[in-house]
């Protein structure tokens, strides 16, 4: 299955190939081990402990971007758009890898909400890079039902390399995610791998547009001890230390109702706790970076 449209301007190889400004090839460790035949996806094992956190790998009521949560919980730096019909959004992310503490996530993704007309958030699709504490095992992808992988190259869930690193190499995956003429939400990654579908039947806003999105990163913050965790968001490091040592959200677009790709605008940032994590926007409104280390003097 492949999408019946796409914007203005994307192309995409039917034989599920590179197009021509696509990015590096994503590598996976099962790699090594050989390949999916045709007409199957690889699925993540799913052993005892999986089972055990079932309730973890499922997203649960309104877990979009909000720093009004008295809870705490989950800590965010992130950048949002509302005020429009988006039908489609695109995210370059550079992955890192960071330290992470028991029965948490760090992780940097893009969300699509839907709003109804009480305010209230009924939908979303979120897509992006995670690590959590148990050995880097992912979260929500086939675990829950709905989504329809169909490509045989990645295995959602699994850990990806290479990594960037701090003062050197940048790795990035580019995420874009867009609604075709039968209502299928496509996600897409460097251009290269169509990984699948979110049919429209699973939402109730979705299935027409979405009504806000939002990019950045977000933690699960437990408080061990009373204390703030030491996770890490992006890569442990705060948003002023800038290029090769921050990480960067950047090519930030958002596809409108005729699905015309633009840039952001008339944006707002959501940061939950500065001193611990942050965000500062790049030149433009396409590009910022974000994260911190969690833990530290001023945050204590």
């Amino acid at each position: 299955m492949r999408p019946r449209s796409h914007p203005e301007g994307f192309s995409f190889d039917e034989s599920n190939d590179i197009s021509s400004n696509s990015k590096s090839e994503i590598t996976q460790p099962w790699h090594f081990n050989g390949r999916c035949p045709e007409g199957t996806i690889p699925i993540r094992r799913t052993n005892e402990e999986d089972l055990l956190r079932a309730n973890y790998g499922r997203k649960k009521h309104n877990t979009v971007p909000n720093v009004d949560d008295s809870s705490v919980l989950h800590e965010y730096a992130t950048l949002r758009e509302q005020g429009d019909r988006y039908h489609g959004m695109n995210a370059e992310i550079n992955v890192w890898n960071p330290q992470v503490q028991a029965a948490e996530f760090s992780l940097a993704q893009f969300w699509m909400e839907g709003v109804d007309n009480n305010g209230v958030f009924i939908d979303s699709i979120e897509a992006g890079a995670m690590s959590d504490a148990y050995q880097h095992t992912g979260c929500y992808n086939l675990m829950c039902p709905g989504f329809v992988q169909v490509d045989a190259r990645l295995a959602l869930g699994a850990s990806f390399t290479p990594y960037s690193e701090y003062a050197g190499v940048q790795k990035s995956v580019n995420f874009f995610v867009f609604k075709d003429d039968e209502g299928y939400w496509w996600l897409h990654l460097n251009n290269m791998y169509l990984i699948g579908y979110w049919p429209s039947s699973l939402f109730s806003v979705l299935s027409d547009s979405a009504t806000s999105v939002s990019w950045g990163g977000e933690v699960v913050n437990v408080k061990f001890g009373g204390q703030h965790t030491i996770t890490q968001m992006g890569s442990g490091h705060f948003a002023e230390e800038g290029p090769s040592r921050a990480s960067f959200f950047r090519n930030l677009k958002v596809m409108d109702a005729h699905q015309l790709l633009r840039g952001p605008r008339d944006n707002q940032r959501a940061v939950t706790h500065p001193t611990c994590y942050n965000f500062l926007k790049g030149e433009g409104d396409d590009f910022f970076y974000y994260g911190g280390p969690g833990r530290n003097i001023d945050c204590p």
